[in-house]
């Protein structure tokens, strides 16, 4: 199957209970099964999470596992926005998942994707989360004025990241501040991998906007 769907649930998964889902988008290079891997690490309660993989394949990594990329050149891709947007509507078919709490949280290439689609279809999700990646630099201006003010971002970038400079990150932050949006950024002594630190930044982040809605 072209486009497969990985789901992780939670321990001691609660039918009742209404969960924050997140959308793990890998890197270029990456898997659906890679990206998540990092599920448990985030929590193994909190979230259902799902992965996605990229459509065109690249081969094998250096550890004979499968490759693949999102091909993000295309500034609108609709197979790929058909396929993200199917996978959502099957794990929520299948699971408790809270319609408000709808996270994308993209790695590199993974996180550019992310932005497109929660900055085109601001009304379906509840945050957008970059890990080492960056806005899309081509295909027009994404702010949907005042559509996309509800948006919370969540930027996590490695301090020595040679792939994705800091700078275009800390552009990004800069210009969605200044729009009106909900941002935080956190840096990490770190280059272009996932440092764990981000994954608990992740979960304090999320819980907090379902705290405060809370309250």
């Amino acid at each position: 199957d072209g486009w497969p769907l990985r789901t992780f649930l939670p321990t001691g998964y609660e039918p009742n209970y209404p969960y924050p889902l997140l959308v793990f988008l890998h890197g270029h290079g990456g898997s659906e099964e890679q990206i998540l891997r990092l599920a448990p690490q985030l929590s193994r309660r909190n979230y259902i999470c799902i992965g996605l993989r990229g459509p065109r394949a690249l081969g094998l990594r250096d550890n004979g596992l499968p490759a693949y990329s999102w091909g993000t050149e295309d500034p609108r891709d609709a197979r790929v926005e058909e396929y993200v947007f199917r996978a959502i509507e099957q794990t929520r078919r299948h699971y408790h998942v809270h319609s408000e709490r709808v996270y994308l949280a993209g790695f590199h290439e993974g996180a550019t994707l992310a932005y497109r689609l929660g900055m085109t279809y601001p009304e379906r999700f509840a945050g957008i989360i970059s890990l080492n990646g960056a806005m899309p630099r081509r295909g027009g201006p994404l702010l949907r004025l005042p559509d996309v003010r509800h948006l919370r971002i969540l930027i996590g970038h490695g301090l020595a990241n040679e792939v994705v400079p800091l700078d275009m990150a800390r552009q990004d932050f800069r210009l969605l501040y200044t729009a009106g949006l909900s941002i935080r950024m956190h840096t990490y002594a770190a280059n272009h991998g996932i440092h764990r630190d981000m994954l608990r930044d992740i979960n304090r982040w999320v819980m907090q906007a379902i705290n405060d809605e809370e309250a």
